[in-house]
């Protein structure tokens, strides 16, 4: 019978040489005592489980709304000129969107591991695709994109509250109490994000029924373009997509918390075609009631499509309400940024693709606190270094090669 050689027993040695032996023969259970120690010790700080339904959902709504909003009906408006044609664009990019939805519902069931997207392009390209998108994840599209929106809330945090503090600082401090905040666990960042998503449901909500109930106006049908699969038109659809892709854009976040979903399978494959659908649906309405109220010419002719149907219902008061919503949008968008995004960095350090303390979880937290950490950081660099509009085209050149 063939032995591996390393498994062959050693020769019985004579006197005292019998005794070392003796030590020798039980080194490999002492070896294998000490590897089961290591091995469970590593098993017990895997990330914990603990997020559901109600959490995917939240963060899958929260990876998408943001502020744009509030401003993005009146750049619609811009590019195509009639209701139909604007209504359309809307329920087209969201159809789009529930594609990707499934898609991705798809992937998370078949891959429901930490990482979200960063696993997807490892296993189906190659592991140098996942490496150059996790690494542009830090240095430039989270982090430049967080700065940007840090940047954006330190402005109008500044306009509420007349406070002439500085715009970095600002901007510095909101990082780093979010960073602080998401180091506590999973749990503790999906709370507040929860809590930001649903003011944010809030806040739209109020503008849609405010709208409706005090604004007055109607939606008024107005004539079909002569030629609609005319180059022309079809040029104005393509150019009035771009604004609707940038506010559909996002969901695929929630799917980087995949590793402390209880049934990943299940909840982030629901949460994600329940978060798109229902960000469809708000948005959907935010453009009917800005119609109504200011109809397409109006919509078509102002910068600020929220602020005017809420000046329209409820008068001055109503810009300062949208003010506010747009502030707790930028907050609810870097609180989702900071939950999320860092466990790709901590997929990435356990695949032996980052630093190997970016792999490491805080014992009471079961967090990436190194990733979070690293990433605020970041973050707080680029929203000191510049302006939001250096920052922006900073940020989307690179961001445009890895959107989905």
């Amino acid at each position: 019978m063939l032995r591996t050689p390393h498994l062959n027993p050693l020769p019985l040695l004579k006197g005292r040489g019998e005794k070392n032996h003796g030590r020798c023969a039980r080194g490999p259970r002492m070896l294998d005592d000490f590897e089961h120690l290591i091995l469970k010790r590593m098993d017990s700080l895997k990330p914990r489980r603990q997020l559901g339904l109600f959490d995917a959902t939240m963060i899958v709504m929260g990876g998408i709304v943001g502020a744009g909003i509030f401003a993005n009906p009146s750049e619609v408006a811009h590019r195509v000129h009639t209701p139909f044609l604007i209504l359309g664009v809307w329920v087209l990019g969201g159809i789009f969107a529930m594609w990707g939805a499934f898609i991705w519902a798809e992937l998370a069931t078949r891959l429901p591991g930490t990482g979200g997207q960063y696993l997807y392009l490892r296993e189906a390209y190659h592991p140098a695709v996942a490496f150059v998108y996790g690494w542009g994840l830090l240095l430039v599209t989270q982090t430049g994109g967080m700065a940007a929106v840090a940047v954006i809330f330190a402005s109008y945090f500044r306009a509420l509250t007349g406070l002439a503090w500085n715009g970095s600082v600002t901007a510095a401090a909101v990082l780093l109490g979010l960073t602080g905040i998401n180091c506590l666990g999973a749990r503790a960042g999906s709370n507040v994000q929860s809590v930001f998503m649903l003011l944010r449901i809030a806040a739209i909500a109020g503008l849609v029924i405010f709208g409706f109930a005090l604004g007055g106006g109607s939606l008024k049908s107005e004539p079909l373009p002569a030629s609609p699969f005319s180059p022309g038109v079809l040029a104005s659809i393509g150019s009035a997509m771009v604004p609707v892709a940038f506010a559909y854009g996002g969901w695929q976040t929630a799917t980087f918390v995949a590793g402390e979903m209880r049934d990943a399978r299940r909840d982030l494959s629901r949460g994600l075609l329940m978060g798109v659908a229902g960000v469809v649906a708000l948005y959907l309405a935010v453009n009917f009631v800005c119609l109504r109220v200011l109809g397409s010419a109006g919509l078509d002719a102002t910068m600020t499509p929220a602020s005017d149907v809420m000046r329209a219902a409820i008068g001055s008061r109503g810009a300062q309400w949208i003010a506010a919503g747009i502030t707790i949008s930028t907050l609810g968008f870097l609180s989702q940024s900071v939950l999320t995004a860092p466990r790709v960095y901590y997929a990435m350090a356990r695949d032996g693709l980052f630093f190997a303390s970016v792999g490491k979880l805080w014992q009471r937290s079961r967090a990436p606190v190194v990733a979070i950490i690293l990433q605020g950081l970041a973050a707080i660099v680029i929203a000191c270094s510049g302006t939001y509009g250096q920052i922006l085209n900073f940020e989307v050149t690179v961001d445009f090669i890895f959107s989905p």
